[in-house]
């Protein structure tokens, strides 16, 4: 990402109007979701999601390119009684913080490169989960473009060494059309 983008975000984020909940989506996976470890937040925004997985009991770092953001992350996990780690990061040009993971979370963002960092990100067991509309979402929505759209039946391409406890690619509650993944990495024999 440019500079341009990480100031279209900031600017983005400056004229949200409140914080958003957590995803819905990964509520739904509270039951599968760790309670104890290390989170990797993946382009976390604000950190509602972040917060949500902190207030778990999970030690959770949460990376966006979005100075904005990441300000907006720290008064909500103030407020929220939390700590995050957070991290300015340019997720298509810099480093990743260094693993394991126990759980990584990637909702709303992506850079297809990113998959291939995934399964060294986590450690052995660890989750990951992932959200993104498909370009089936355009036949109802013309945002996101199709620039930052899944291919319809693409997602499950694109991981290589994890094992897919979940997958579905269909019209959400909201009225997208996303695919949506829980994956693990799978234990080193013994």
């Amino acid at each position: 990402m440019s500079q341009e983008d990480r100031q279209r975000w900031n600017t983005k984020y400056q004229q949200a109007s409140a914080p958003r909940e957590p995803s819905s989506f990964l509520r739904s996976l509270e039951d599968r979701l760790p309670r104890t470890g290390r989170v990797l937040d993946l382009a976390g925004g604000p950190g509602h999601d972040a917060c949500w997985l902190a207030q778990r009991g999970l030690a959770v770092t949460l990376v966006d390119i979005s100075d904005v953001a990441l300000a907006q992350a720290e008064v909500l996990a103030r407020d929220a009684g939390v700590s995050l780690t957070r991290l300015r990061l340019d997720l298509e040009t810099e480093a990743l913080p260094p693993g394991p993971f126990d759980l990584v979370v990637c909702l709303n963002y992506l850079w297809r490169p990113l998959f291939a960092a995934v399964p060294r990100l986590l450690a052995p067991g660890g989750l990951f989960v992932f959200a993104q509309p498909t370009r089936s979402n355009l036949q109802r929505h013309p945002h996101p473009s199709a620039r930052f759209l899944l291919e319809d039946g693409e997602l499950p391409t694109l991981l290589q060494g994890l094992q897919f406890l979940s997958f579905t690619e269909d019209w959400t509650d909201a009225g997208r059309h996303e695919a949506r993944l829980l994956a693990r990495k799978r234990q080193a024999p013994p």
